[in-house]
């Protein structure tokens, strides 16, 4: 059993409507919408696994005795300060505010700044882009479109509490699933349709907004999403859900779950798996209450694995995680060693306290590939040459290092090429406020590495001389603090990038075999004569969960296809499990050692789509799932050390791989 076996949803069986939840310094914060138990606005929830979670008091004071209605808050951590944009009014004129805490719980006081100026905007959503610019996405009303109703607009943001004033249409409604009130009396009975709560992500360079409609009393209610290469396209998105054809990713399921809706994105505790956060109706407690599954791509596909109505394995947690909360007044504790400097611990943070010469605290764990994220500040502000950061190291020294120098204006990168080392400086936000704890994003890959700091603000990508397999904190003639670590074990391939030759991503391929490329955006094996074909990529953790999409580009015949080797072991043996054509449909058949298993797709399955399928190995076992639903378990005993990926006779297209350690007590 793993640390927390599973959850069931709701997560928190009490009112907790329109919940946007916030990550930071490695824990969760849950803002909902209307008074909370206190009188104040605006319910705040506090968790550590996105499972169990605590209430606290709300988050601000209501402004004057007219405005009646508080909405859908979204908290924005900057620069030290957690902004908080919302929707206040009287319900029939509504308007975007921001408000401003020094921490996530609050108090909020409002900046007295209203952002929009319709006479009804609602349910605020900020998108930092990967070029610096922000955008304000929001709902407001269309009523001389062909489908009249509530739509969502985005505004380009000149500063956190001012909006360009052009907002553009990106999703209006087109379909009857949207209805919200084929007679809506408060609006002189016209047919009102309704796409509210816009949530945007990024995924392989395409944009994608989240949104609800329709009316949670129906069943057509949902969740879909609306697509764009381009942020700024002069046209709307492309919405992917006709209500017929496709349905919403997640929608009311009658006798089951009642109005699913307006979510929000969080990453899990792993820092690898995106979450799905939304409400949905509890008859017994007669409000919204807390629900979470999770989302996931196959393609340009966007997927929920809900809404679940049964235990669904917990969020993972990450391999090794330090909060830094009990008091270490020499060095940190288990699981590190300090050289230099005068480091301690204690109340949330690690200190390395000393202003001059250099300090390290390498952190004892070794893998050559994981996920790390820590955040650091500097409390002088970075005056001087100062730096502070992180560095990543192989068996006997340093590879590469990371570090923000702000009393340059500048983050250093400097790595290891051909014995030398080599040093690329990179300009840091004209308003960067080192004294804020900032974090720090890093991917080891075997050989590649990706650096981000606070997200889309600055990152960094190259390929090192020598593979990486461990993290350390350091400072230069700088004090500091680095709070809410947390290093996960496994990789995420999405093959993007300019590289065609597998290997640049550490895939291995038999001798002399060419049959497997990399181009646009995705892993292919074009092997349509010849015999058999395997990819494969290790080292593995001891337990882990394996996810892939996948595709077939041509017709297969009898026995041939694509499939997964999810366990390969010292000797090169595996399950092999291969995606055929099977009596009537599709099946996953599984050659074991001396049976052949055969467990099939679900009607409808399109081999020609992207599908995805998640492969969980925990104590000897191997639990196989397509998407949403589980198919069933094999024998994987032995000891893993390797996965690979199959071809036989088509021409296969492979979107992501993705592998992530789970942490078993």
């Amino acid at each position: 059993m793993t640390d927390q076996a599973s959850y069931l949803n709701p997560v928190h069986p009490r009112p907790c409507p329109d919940p946007f939840v916030l990550k930071h310094l490695n824990e969760y914060w849950c803002y909902c919408t209307g008074f909370w138990h206190d009188g104040r606005c605006f319910g705040v929830l506090h968790s550590r696994d996105l499972v169990n979670w605590r209430e606290l008091g709300g988050a601000l004071g209501r402004l004057d005795e007219e405005s009646t209605c508080y909405w859908a808050p979204e908290v924005w951590y900057e620069n030290g300060l957690f902004l908080m944009y919302y929707s206040v009014g009287n319900e029939e004129r509504m308007q975007i505010r921001v408000a401003r805490a020094a921490h996530p719980a609050g108090p909020f006081t409002d900046c007295g700044v209203r952002l929009t100026t319709e006479e009804f905007a609602i349910d605020p959503h900020v998108f930092h882009d990967d070029d610096g610019t922000r955008w304000l996405f929001y709902a407001t009303d269309f009523l001389t479109h062909t489908h009249i109703g509530t739509g969502t607009v985005r505004d380009r943001m000149t500063d956190p509490f001012t909006l360009a004033g052009d907002p553009r249409p990106v999703t209006r409604a087109r379909y009857d699933w949207q209805v919200y009130d084929p007679n809506r009396v408060e609006k002189c009975g016209v047919r009102w349709h309704t796409v509210e709560g816009p949530f945007v992500l990024k995924y392989k360079n395409r944009y994608y907004q989240m949104f609800s409609g329709g009316n949670w009393k129906n069943e057509t209610y949902g969740a879909s999403y609306a697509t764009s290469p381009r942020i700024d396209v002069p046209d709307e998105w492309h919405q992917a859900s006709d209500g017929e054809r496709v349905m919403p990713i997640l929608r009311t399921i009658p006798g089951e779950v009642i109005g699913p809706g307006h979510n929000s994105v969080v990453r899990g505790p792993d820092n690898q798996q995106l979450f799905c956060v939304y409400h949905r109706w509890e008859p017994e407690v007669n409000d919204r209450v807390l629900a979470i599954d999770r989302l996931d791509w196959a393609g340009e596909r966007m997927l929920v694995v809900g809404p679940s109505t049964t235990p669904q394995p917990a969020p993972l947690a990450p391999s090794f995680a330090d909060s830094f909360e009990n008091e270490q007044k020499n060095g940190l504790g288990d699981g590190w060693r300090c050289t230099g400097g005068r480091w301690g611990a204690g109340n949330g943070a690690a200190r390395q306290a000393q202003a001059r010469g250099e300090a390290e605290a390498l952190c004892l764990v070794s893998t050559p590939y994981f996920i790390a994220e820590v955040s650091v500040r500097m409390p002088d502000k970075g005056s001087g040459r100062g730096a502070a950061g992180i560095r990543l190291l192989n068996e006997q020294e340093a590879v590469l290092s990371f570090t923000l120098a702000p009393g340059a204006g500048q983050a250093v990168v400097a790595a290891q090429s051909d014995g030398q080392w080599v040093k690329q400086c990179l300009t840091l936000p004209a308003q960067f406020d080192s004294s804020a704890f900032h974090l720090l994003r890093v991917e080891v890959n075997a050989q590649r590495v990706a650096v981000a700091v606070d997200g889309a603000t600055l990152k960094w990508e190259g390929t090192l001389g020598s593979q990486a397999s461990s993290l350390a904190l350091i400072t230069e003639d700088a004090a500091a603090e680095f709070g809410g670590l947390a290093l996960t074990r496994g990789w995420q391939d999405l093959f993007t990038g300019q590289d065609s030759d597998p290997a640049a991503w550490n895939w291995r391929a038999p001798a002399n075999d060419d049959r497997w490329r990399v181009d646009e955006d995705q892993l292919w094996y074009a092997g349509p004569h010849g015999e058999s074909s395997i990819l494969t990529k290790g080292i593995l953790p001891d337990e882990y969960e394996l996810v892939v999409s996948a595709r077939l580009m041509c017709e297969a015949g009898p026995g041939e296809g694509y499939g997964f080797l999810p366990a390969l072991n010292e000797a090169g043996y595996s399950p092999l499990l291969t995606v055929e054509r099977h009596e009537k449909g599709w099946a996953v058949c599984c050659d074991t050692r001396p049976d052949r298993q055969v467990f099939p797709l679900p009607v409808g399955f399109d081999p020609f789509e992207y599908q995805q399928f998640r492969f969980r190995r925990e104590r000897g076992a191997l639990v196989i799932q397509h998407e949403a639903r589980t198919l069933g378990e094999i024998d994987a005993t032995g000891e893993p050390r390797k996965v690979g990926l199959y071809g036989y006779r088509v021409i296969a297209a492979f979107d992501q791989v993705r592998v992530t350690a789970i942490h078993l007590s």
